[in-house]
């Protein structure tokens, strides 16, 4: 069988370049759209679902928010497994599906059950969906260096500027905010002031919310003119807040001045972030989508960054505190180095030890279009480029070296025999 596929090679020669042609062409276009990271995706097939539910012990989490979903989430197709964690004010119940599962139709099973499983769950509670990324989906890290601005204004720049522009970048998941003070209006209440007015803490509360509305009312005509009526009550700054009436003592109106103060604040924080011990940033962390490109989506952020760096204030900049693309190009680097010199050395050596540069050509050929191979079948296969496939690679370019040497030299002696075998 070989001999005949050596026989059919060697009387079809113009058909075999033809072919390592179109594998060669094949394996470029192979290497542009198969997936390169550095780092291989080992995590699982999973879908995980958030909910949050703040001033709850992690008992009370457990019961009435983690066991309701993870009992109802049962039954769900081609799932291996599902685990719950509870902890102080979160639930996180992580959904693991079979290997060969699609994400999108995990999540998409997940959803429907959830509609039905939040019924079981107290009211206000609702569940949401993680980003559909893997646990290596980290692919970029940025600070914002403004040092003329607070914590809370740098965090209130990345959260509805910056975080909003970089999200729509094709293949991000999520753009998650790190750092700084989340902006607030905070009411210190007095107690005693409260008993006075015999107000209570939960009136104080509904009010703010009641307060914090606007609301729709009809159309009125008048004059063959008609006007929409509407009660613009959204709270635009501190003093919308201290004139919010709570009741009334003797015909007085009680208002939240009247029992506390208002002031800007930040939120309550477990962490801070700090920059290689220099103080506290603000910042962002990319998190790729599944299956995507990392260095394309990379690239992609990089660039939209550019056009953001245009509407920030001024002197603020961005820095970059973790690119993944620097482990991708090593990664690629080292392969197309071992290339080069693997074919350096293999020209040296069948040229001086045969004296025949056709014979090193044939070899050197074989490396390139070998490699191109491996390429399609991993897009063919759906694998992607890290650096364990990579150095698989390089490590392989040794054997195909081998072997073209051997077959080079061995045909060089079956020659050299027949030619010096005696004449009968």
């Amino acid at each position: 069988m070989v001999q005949k596929i050596i026989e059919l090679s060697l009387r079809n020669r113009l058909i075999v370049l033809l072919v390592a042609a179109g594998l060669l062409a094949g394996g470029i276009y192979a290497v542009k759209e198969n997936p390169i990271d550095a780092i291989p995706d080992l995590s699982e097939n999973q879908v995980i679902v958030f909910t949050e539910w703040m001033g709850r012990s992690p008992q009370i989490m457990e019961d009435q928010v983690t066991y309701p979903l993870v009992s109802n989430l049962q039954g769900i197709p081609k799932v291996k497994n599902i685990r719950g964690s509870s902890m102080f004010g979160m639930s996180f119940v992580y959904i693991i599906f079979e290997d060969n599962v699609d994400i999108y139709w995990a999540r998409t099973r997940v959803l429907e059950r959830l509609s039905y499983a939040q019924r079981l769950l107290p009211a206000g509670i609702t569940p949401t969906l993680g980003p559909d990324g893997t646990g290596v989906g980290h692919v970029f890290w940025y600070t914002l260096d403004a040092r003329q601005m607070d914590l809370g204004e740098q965090r209130a720049l990345q959260d509805w500027y910056v975080k909003l522009a970089l999200q729509t970048v094709p293949g991000v998941a999520e753009v998650a905010s790190f750092g700084g003070f989340e902006k607030q209006y905070q009411i210190v209440i007095d107690p005693v002031k409260l008993q006075f007015y015999n107000i209570s803490m939960m009136d104080v509360m509904n009010k703010v919310k009641a307060n914090n509305n606007d609301v729709g009312g009809r159309k009125f005509e008048m004059s063959d003119m008609a006007y929409i009526i509407r009660g613009l009550g959204y709270v635009r700054n501190k003093e919308d807040l201290e004139n919010i009436a709570l009741g009334n003592n003797n015909g007085i109106p009680v208002r939240i001045k009247d029992v506390g103060s208002v002031q800007m604040g930040g939120d309550l924080r477990l962490g801070i972030f700090d920059e290689n011990g220099e103080g506290e940033v603000v910042g962002g962390i990319v998190v790729m989508r599944y299956g995507e490109n990392a260095n394309r989506v990379i690239e992609e952020v990089k660039k939209k960054m550019a056009d953001v760096q245009r509407g920030l204030p001024e002197g603020v900049r961005f820095k970059v505190a973790y690119d993944r693309t620097e482990l991708i190009k090593a990664a690629l680097n080292n392969v197309r180095n071992k290339l080069v010199e693997e074919m350096i050395i293999v020209s040296l050596i069948v040229i001086f030890f045969m004296f025949h540069w056709r014979s090193a050509l044939s070899i050197i050929i074989q490396i390139p279009i070998t490699i191109a191979i491996s390429f399609i079948l991993l897009n063919a296969f759906g694998f992607s480029s890290n650096i364990m496939s990579l150095t698989g690679i390089a490590l392989a370019i040794g054997v195909i070296v081998d072997n073209g040497i051997i077959m080079s030299e061995n045909a060089y002696r079956n020659l050299s025999e027949r030619q010096n075998r005696p004449n009968p």
